[in-house]
């Protein structure tokens, strides 16, 4: 295999806490399986606030991966949390940038890649693919995992003027600028409306068949039950909640609601908040809708334990607002492959609810509607305990998995290099 290509990613194993690892790691698994030998400029771990040292093992044995200097500005440059904002410009770790530019140009003069990738978020990724391109004029894909300048985000003046910046300049120098959904490539599109609508492609997240490879969990609570006793479901959702965007508060009103009119109790359902992340204000949260007995915040858990979790779930939720109407949580992908019934808390026009739909998925409410959630989750309920409601098929199962998103970078990548030859 003589095609190469050069991944720059900050978030990649040991780091923790965003599922934009599963991006890269899969990619940096499947290319050489479409032709293509990748390998990873990533930073240094110290530059990571969280770590899970057990996803190293996912990480292939014959991959290359660097990992330059790099800090993390409020941590390591900053006094009590607080730290001049111009050493954190466009974000807190650009100081990557300082190992990762020379560094990859020391990886392309040794293992000479055809092509670079970075993928965003952080903004620097994009700056450090930046000064490669220019320095070895190599094609340049970059990977937005999220847009970068929001409506919202982001919020300092001299932070949204330098996004804005690396934005245009990327968009600009790029080979292909790729989207994990439709609707951010839209926005794209229309914002740099002078450029080719063939600059732009969307690959969605999705799920490695891998990481499935597992045993499911029988819930202890479930087993013991005698045979008699109603059958418990249990529903899940596994991730970090926010006040704005992925706000519960609705969905535990609608919860009081359907338990203060008989719906359900406590014997009839239970429900999982896995590593909702402020885990204090989400369970206060709970206590104040009197739900303690049905609702569990639980703390977080190693990857793999938690796909077992979800596999043993009978139905599982996703929280997704209107501020992230251009994006898809990367769990949703996992839950097609789980072939769960999903009940979606989101805002019925965003892209979240559009993937759905086109799914074949209908338990959807909009988030903030507390009347609206408790009618669709009663119905839920119902759906499953029945066995009657709706999981993906296998043909969605089979176009989710990350070795179909992997092809399609491949195919990218050769038509980037294909068409820098001819020029």
């Amino acid at each position: 295999m003589n095609k190469r290509a050069l991944l720059i990613a900050f978030h990649f194993p040991p780091q923790a806490g965003s599922s934009g690892i599963q991006r890269t790691l899969s990619f940096s698994k499947l290319l050489g399986k479409h032709g293509w030998e990748p390998m990873v400029l990533s930073a240094h771990p110290r530059a990571y606030a969280n770590q899970n040292p057990s996803q190293l093992s996912a990480i292939a044995p014959e991959l290359i991966v660097r990992r330059p200097f790099a800090l993390d500005t409020k941590r390591h440059l900053g006094f009590r949390g607080r730290y001049v904002e111009a050493l954190a410009m466009p974000d807190r770790y650009i100081a990557w940038w300082l190992g990762a530019v020379p560094t990859g140009l020391a990886m392309i003069r040794r293992h000479k890649p055809q092509v670079l990738w970075s993928t965003f978020p952080v903004a620097t990724a994009h700056l450090i693919g930046l000064a490669l391109h220019k320095l070895t004029g190599l094609p340049w894909i970059a990977d937005f995992r999220d847009p970068m300048v929001q409506s919202s985000y982001p919020t300092s003046p001299s932070h949204r003027k330098a996004y804005a910046w690396i934005e245009r300049q990327t968009i600009a120098r790029c080979h292909t600028a790729v989207f994990t959904t439709h609707s951010a490539m839209q926005e794209y599109r229309q914002r740099f409306p002078h450029l080719p609508a063939s600059k732009f492609r969307v690959i969605e997240n999705g799920y490695d068949e891998d990481s499935f490879d597992i045993d499911t969990i029988i819930d202890p609570q479930q087993a013991l039950a005698p045979a008699s006793a109603p059958r418990r479901l249990m529903l899940l959702h596994s991730g970090v909640l926010y006040q704005n965007g992925r706000n519960p508060r609705a969905f535990l009103e609608a919860l009081a609601q359907l338990k203060q009119t008989n719906r359900i109790d406590s014997a009839r359902l239970r429900v999982i908040l896995r590593a909702p992340g402020a885990m204090a204000a989400i369970g206060a949260m709970v206590a104040e809708y009197g739900v303690g007995d049905i609702v569990e915040v639980a703390p977080p858990i190693p990857y793999r334990e938690a796909l077992q979790e979800m596999l043993a779930a009978d139905g599982l939720l996703v929280f997704q607002g209107t501020p992230f109407n251009t994006q898809v949580p990367a769990k949703i992908y996992e839950y097609f492959r789980a072939r769960k019934p999903i009940l979606a808390l989101v805002d019925p026009v965003g892209e979240t609810a559009h993937v759905l739909r086109n799914a074949g998925f209908g338990d959807i409410a909009d988030m903030d509607n507390a009347a609206g959630i408790a009618n669709v989750l009663d119905a839920f309920c119902r759906n499953v305990g029945q066995g009657s409601a709706t999981v993906a098929s296998e043909e969605l199962i089979k176009s989710s998995s990350r070795q179909s998103r992997a092809y399609e970078l491949a195919s990218i990548f050769d038509t980037a290099v294909n068409q820098c030859v001819v020029e």
